[in-house]
């Protein structure tokens, strides 16, 4: 009994030592963003924004105030330098965005990209200059097959279906990937952890399951994530992409995939843009297969 009193005595105890503690968070300088890459056979696409403070609401009219609509842009292939030009667009009918790619009035210097080539971009905003480099490199992962199956332990009437994929590794280590799925018309959409190495699998040809890629501003589905549907017609695109891509991507999705989580690790973002910037530049060399799931 005296034991009892003493542990409910020491919970007034402790009761009574609480104390409120109010959190006064400054508000953070805001810094360059950048989301930025070149495609073999296409433009470049860079877009600028300004970060925001942990806690900002993200509308319509915060995403337009972060656009960045007066910096000057430029992007080399070794050859032709090539100023940007800005395109003001709305997207679903009343969200601003803005963008930077070729000037199309100025073609002489304008230009895709190549595989196997390495590009620099420099960006000038308020007086400080940015720069990053990357290369699309060539098609050394190739994308052999693409089939699909039925989800093992599913009734035959289920429209589920897994995506499969062999895909083949060249010897000699450092070759990277990132990965993309269209569904029907939609947009191509990267899957939840999208890049991937060759660690593993250096050399041989192996088979994966393709999970459908996920759009990141819709709530995740994890009963359905990664699965695909009988009657669509999906497009995987998997894209070669150097080391600093990956790394940029890799840290991300780590990030993104452990928010919420209080037993994970915080992981720095890997930038490969200098001068204090977010984001990165990063060149793609893009392969596609297309496949029909009957019905």
């Amino acid at each position: 009994m005296i034991r009892l009193l003493l542990i409910i005595t020491g919970f007034v105890l402790l009761a009574g030592c609480e104390k409120k503690v109010d959190f006064n968070l400054k508000e953070s300088t805001p810094l360059l963003s950048v989301d930025a890459s070149i495609e073999n056979d296409q433009f470049p696409f860079v877009v600028l924004t300004k970060s925001l403070n942990y806690f900002s609401q993200i509308t319509s009219s915060v995403i337009g105030e972060s656009l960045i609509k007066d910096a000057v842009v430029t992007i080399s292939n070794g050859t032709k330098t090539h100023q940007l030009k800005r395109y003001d667009v709305t997207l679903n009918g009343s969200t601003p965005f803005s963008y930077y790619s070729v000037d199309l009035s100025n073609p002489a210097t304008a230009f895709t990209g190549e595989t196997g080539k390495t590009y620099q971009l420099k960006i000038t905003w308020q007086g400080k200059e940015y720069s990053a480099s990357t290369t699309i490199p060539t098609h050394r992962k190739t994308l052999d097959s693409l089939w699909w199956e039925k989800v093992p332990g599913t009734a035959d009437t289920s429209k589920k279906v897994v995506l499969k994929a062999k895909i083949t590794d060249p010897p000699g280590f450092g070759d990277c990937a990132r990965y993309f799925t269209q569904v029907n018309s939609g947009a191509f959409l990267p899957g939840l952890n999208s890049v991937f190495d060759d660690a593993l699998v250096n050399g041989s040809t192996y088979t994966v399951d393709v999970d459908r890629g996920i759009d990141r501003n819709v709530e995740l589905n994890y009963n359905d994530y990664g699965f695909f549907k009988k009657g669509d017609t999906v497009t995987l695109k998997l894209c070669n992409i150097d080391r600093a891509t990956y790394d940029f991507w890799r840290t991300v999705e780590y990030n993104y995939s452990s928010m919420g989580n209080p037993f994970s690790s915080a992981v720095k973002v890997l930038s490969n843009v200098n001068n204090g910037a977010l984001g990165y530049f990063g060149g793609y060399a893009a392969q596609f297969k297309t496949i029909i799931i009957p019905r």
